[in-house]
C-alpha cells in the first residue's frame, strides 16, 4: 500500500516561503497570483493489507515525526 501525506502550514501561520513564491511570480509577470502557500508531500510505501490499520499507523507517524502539529496540518490518502 501507499500513503500520500500532504503537509502544510495551518491558517494564520506566517508563510515567508509562500510569500516569496507569490512575489517572485508577480515579478516574472504572473500578475494573477495573489498568494501562495508552501508545503510538502511525503509518499510512503507500506507492507500492509488493512487500510484502516495503515491509516492509523500513518496518523501516528504524522503526530510523532512527520508534521509539526503546532503549526502544520496534514491529510492522508491511502492507495492500494
Amino acid at each position: 500500500m501507499k500513503a500520500i501525506i500532504n503537509i502544510g502550514l495551518k491558517n494564520g501561520v506566517l508563510d515567508p516561503q509562500g510569500r516569496t513564491i507569490a512575489n517572485s511570480l508577480v515579478d516574472l509577470g504572473f500578475d494573477e497570483v495573489t498568494g501562495a502557500r508552501q508545503g510538502k508531500i511525503i509518499e510512503l510505501d507500506l507492507k500492509a493489507e488493512d487500510a484502516d490499520m495503515v491509516q492509523a499507523r500513518v496518523t501516528e507517524m504524522c503526530e510523532k515525526l512527520l508534521a509539526n502539529t503546532v503549526i502544520e496540518s496534514y491529510s492522508i490518502k491511502i492507495e492500494n
